[in-house]
């Protein structure tokens, strides 16, 4: 062993500071020459084989076929122009990806190899990405919280909790340094709740920016592919590559942020540490010199009953029927003889958006940004539940994380970007420490129709001014730069708060 350039650690010629670097960083040096593709691959395909067992990230492991590909990125003529060059990278098991199969957190599916990649598949690896392996989920993406019949996705701030949901193995993965990157698909908050879990920055584009073609129907036009990463700009160009476009982060001028933590329905209560993380934002957003003010958007009563009927029949539109249906876990089985009824009664129809949009489309005249929580309460425990109560899991979700869907329902663009801990008002107490655990804070942001960009420049601002640790403290990576996200100092108060010695999953709650 001997240490390399900028600190790595060098163990037989190959930089092993290579796992935990941003997207960015990776791809300059593949670029350059100054690493190959096959050595930063081959550094996070032993982080995978080390990590995965305790943390349910990944259901597939690609360790051959990566180092072959990544072997023919290093071989590409156009290397030096690729923006994703040698990228280790992350699918959900929900899309298609060549000569694999496609589970979809369950074990009912056809076991037929993928016949091609989906478009944002053959978009990453077109840019020079290596898929590592696809990440779990549970059975037909259903709940916010992953565990399936391939494993529970535990969260790396405390594998006690869940990683979130559904895209909750991407968020392991990314979380923990198994990759910089993760794709991950969001019918209802899917790229967002896990994003806001484990601690990163976690974007669902408009409808159109990216190839959707998730499922039958998506859930009835819902779902959309997004990117999980621990830096903006790592999220920015990843989700540039799956839009074929560039996204320009860029400071917004000044810019009108609406607040709110007001649930979209009734019944609903939000936590006080997810309020104080909405209310610590505003403001620092206001410090930037952005015009902050308090304005809830007008849901109405009828967006969460048909909300819920998008949940229930978005799945049963996919699931298999007939003998196969009997195949599914207790809790999905369930879950799709009720998206099936509600089929029969009252299926959704595209005036249900249009409708949302006309209600929400005022309040995004007077503001350009919605400032919200990502999610109601702290993450659930981690634990096998498609064994348990149907209604158990219904009502922990819509307890959880029922501040996202709206925004799939409208077809706007939002995003979860972290946020160090908050003081609860009168508690005297950080939010971190009420968590229990030490998990990440987040706060949502919302604009309208084509606002990635601006989503994307105010939550840069956001990372400048104060940064977050991009890895949960107790796996971010010995030897690696890049432990802390641009702002820095407060990445360092966190990651401080927290460190130590791994947790044993499992442990309790």
């Amino acid at each position: 062993m001997i240490h390399g350039r900028n600190g790595a650690i060098v163990f037989d010629g190959v930089m092993t500071g290579w796992a935990g670097r941003p997207a960015t960083e990776i791809a300059a040096a593949v670029r350059a020459g100054e690493v190959t593709a096959a050595a930063v691959v081959g550094v996070h395909l032993d982080r995978i084989a080390r990590l995965n067992a305790e943390l349910g990230a990944f259901v597939r492991v690609r360790a051959a076929e990566a180092a072959a590909e990544a072997a023919a990125v290093d071989a590409r003529a156009d290397r030096a122009e690729l923006p994703l060059a040698g990228v280790p990278v992350a699918i959900k098991d929900a899309i298609p990806v060549a000569g694999e199969l496609m589970r979809v957190g369950s074990n009912t599916l056809p076991g037929r190899p993928q016949a091609a990649d989906h478009p944002v598949v053959a978009r990453l690896r077109a840019a020079g990405a290596v898929v590592v392996g696809l990440s779990n989920l549970p059975e037909l993406a259903i709940y916010p919280f992953t565990d399936s019949a391939f494993g529970i996705a535990r969260n790396p701030w405390d594998p006690r909790r869940t990683a979130g949901g559904s895209s909750g193995g991407a968020a392991a993965a990314v979380a923990s340094a198994m990759v910089p990157v993760a794709h991950g698909t969001d019918g209802l908050g899917s790229v967002r709740i896990p994003a806001a879990a484990c601690g990163l920055v976690g974007i669902k584009p408009g409808p159109g920016v990216v190839p959707a073609q998730i499922g039958k129907d998506g859930w009835h036009g819902l779902t959309e592919n997004g990117v999980l990463a621990t830096t903006v700009a790592d999220a920015a160009l990843t989700l540039g590559v799956l839009a074929d476009s560039e996204f320009t982060v860029a400071d917004p001028s000044r810019v009108r942020v609406a607040v709110s933590a007001r649930p979209p329905g009734p019944g609903i209560v939000v936590h006080p540490t997810c309020r104080a993380s909405v209310r610590q934002t505003a403001g620092l957003l206001r410090t930037l010199g952005h015009d902050v003010s308090d304005d809830d958007p007008g849901y109405p009563l009828w967006l969460t009953p048909v909300m819920i009927s998008y949940w229930f029949t978005g799945p049963a539109t996919d699931a298999v029927s007939g003998p196969g249906l009997r195949a599914l876990e207790p809790r999905t089985r369930r879950h799709v003889r009720a998206g099936h009824a509600l089929l029969r009664m009252r299926p959704p129809t595209p005036a249900d958006r249009k409708r949302l949009r006309a209600v929400l489309e005022p309040f995004f005249e007077r503001h350009d940004v919605l400032l919200m929580p990502s999610l109601a309460r702290p993450c659930p425990t981690a634990v096998r539940r498609g064994e348990r109560s149907w209604l158990g899991s219904v009502a922990l979700s819509l307890m959880f994380a029922p501040m996202t869907g709206p925004w799939n329902m409208a077809g706007f663009p939002a995003m979860s970007v972290p946020v160090p801990a908050a003081k609860v008002p009168g508690s005297g107490q950080h939010a971190t420490g009420q968590q229990g655990a030490g998990l990440p804070g987040a706060v949502q942001l919302v604009a309208a129709p084509g606002g990635e960009e601006l989503l994307l420049g105010v939550a840069a601002q956001l990372e400048r001014a104060r940064g977050w640790a991009r890895h949960a403290p107790a796996y971010a990576p010995d030897g690696g730069e890049g432990g802390e996200s641009a702002g820095g100092v407060a990445g360092k108060e966190s990651a401080g708060r927290v460190a130590g010695k791994r947790k044993e999953p499992g442990s309790g709650s």
